[in-house]
C-alpha cells in the first residue's frame, strides 16, 4: 500500500477520533441524537459519538435565575401597582426540557408574569403590600406544577418590588407618619400616667412608713416613760420601806422624834414661799379656841331672844 494512502488513512482516523470525543462538564448532561432522533443521555466525563451521524446537546443542570420584567397590575380595589420578580429553577430531566417545550426560559418567564398578575389582582393594595411571602409561595407552587412536565423544578420565587402610584405612596407616607405620631403620643401619655402612679404610690408608701415610724417611736417613748415611772416608784417604795424598817428597828424615843420634827419645821420655814405651815399641835389649840368662840356666840344669841319687851309709857 502506497505510503501517502496510509498517511491519509491515519490522518482521517485521527480526525474522526477528535470529532467523536466529547467532554461533558460536571454541571451538564448530554443528549445524543442520531439522524435527528434521541438516542441516549450521557453523564459528565469523556464520551464518544460517531462523527457526522451523532449530535450531542448539552444541558445545564445548575440552578438558574430568570428575571420577570416589571408589569402593571390592577389590584382588587382598582389600584395600579408595578410588580416584578425573579424565578429560580433547575433542570431535572434534560430530555423533557429539550423536547416538551420550546424556549423553556421564555415560557417560564411568561408563565410567571401571567400568574403574578392573577395573584396580585385578587388582593387589595394593602394586602399585596403586606403579603409578599404569601404571593411568593403561591406563585412558586403554580410554576412548579406547570414546569414539572417540562423537566424542571422551580425552587423559589421572590418579588423584587411592588410599587404603587406616586399619589398613593405619598398618602401612605402621610398615614404612616400620622400613625407613628399617634403611637408616640400614646406612649408618652402612658409613660406620664405610669410616672404619676409610681410617684403617688411612692408618696403613699413614704407616708405609711413615716406614720409607722412615728407610731413605733411613740410606743417606745411611752414604754421608756412607763419603765422610768415604774423604776422610780419601785425605788421610792423601797426607800420608804427601808426608812420605815430603820425607824422601827431603831426604836426611837419621843424626844428624838420631837427634835427631828422641829428640825423639819425649821427647814420648811427657810424657803421664800408665801404659804404658812402650822405645826400639828397648834392646829389642836386653834380648833379649841374656835369651839369656845362658837359657844359664846350661841349664848349671846339666846340672851337676846329671852329679854322681855320694854313697857309703853302714857302720854
Amino acid at each position: 500500500m502506497p505510503l501517502p494512502l496510509i498517511i491519509a488513512i491515519i490522518v482521517f482516523v485521527f480526525l474522526m477520533a477528535l470529532l467523536g470525543i466529547k467532554v461533558i462538564r460536571p454541571y451538564q448532561l448530554g443528549c445524543i441524537e442520531r439522524f435527528g432522533k434521541y438516542q441516549r443521555t450521557v453523564q459528565p466525563g469523556l464520551n464518544f459519538i460517531i462523527p457526522f451521524l451523532d449530535r450531542i446537546i448539552k444541558v445545564d443542570i445548575r440552578e438558574q435565575v430568570a428575571d420577570v420584567p416589571p408589569q402593571e397590575v390592577i389590584t382588587a380595589d382598582n389600584a395600579t401597582v408595578t410588580v416584578d420578580a425573579v424565578v429560580y429553577y433547575e433542570v431535572t430531566d434534560p430530555v423533557k426540557v429539550l423536547y416538551n417545550v420550546a424556549q423553556f426560559r421564555v415560557a417560564t418567564i411568561k408563565l410567571a408574569q401571567t400568574n403574578l398578575r392573577n395573584l396580585v389582582g385578587d388582593l387589595s393594595l394593602d394586602e399585596s403590600l403586606t403579603s409578599r411571602d404569601k404571593i411568593n409561595s403561591k406563585l412558586r407552587d403554580v410554576l412548579d406544577e406547570a414546569t414539572d412536565k417540562w423537566g424542571a423544578k422551580v425552587t423559589r420565587v421572590e418579588l423584587q418590588r411592588i410599587e404603587p402610584p406616586g399619589d398613593v405612596t405619598e398618602a401612605m407616607h402621610r398615614q404612616m407618619k400620622a400613625e407613628r405620631e399617634r403611637r408616640a403620643r400614646v406612649l408618652e401619655a402612658e409613660g406620664f400616667k405610669a410616672a404619676e402612679i409610681l410617684k403617688a404610690d411612692g408618696e403613699k408608701q413614704a407616708r405609711i412608713l413615716q406614720a409607722e415610724g412615728q407610731a413605733e417611736a411613740i410606743e417606745k417613748v411611752a414604754t421608756a416613760e412607763k419603765f422610768k415611772l415604774l423604776t422610780v416608784a419601785e425605788g421610792e417604795g423601797q426607800a420608804i420601806e427601808r426608812v420605815y424598817a430603820a425607824i422601827h428597828n431603831g426604836n426611837p424615843t419621843k424626844d428624838l422624834i420631837t427634835i427631828k420634827y422641829l428640825e423639819a419645821l425649821a427647814k420648811m420655814s427657810e424657803g421664800k414661799a408665801t404659804k404658812m405651815f402650822v405645826p400639828y399641835e397648834a392646829t389642836g389649840v386653834l380648833s379649841s379656841l374656835g369651839m369656845i368662840g362658837d359657844l359664846l356666840k350661841d349664848k349671846k344669841e339666846d340672851g337676846k331672844r329671852a329679854a322681855p319687851p320694854a313697857p309703853e309709857t302714857g302720854s
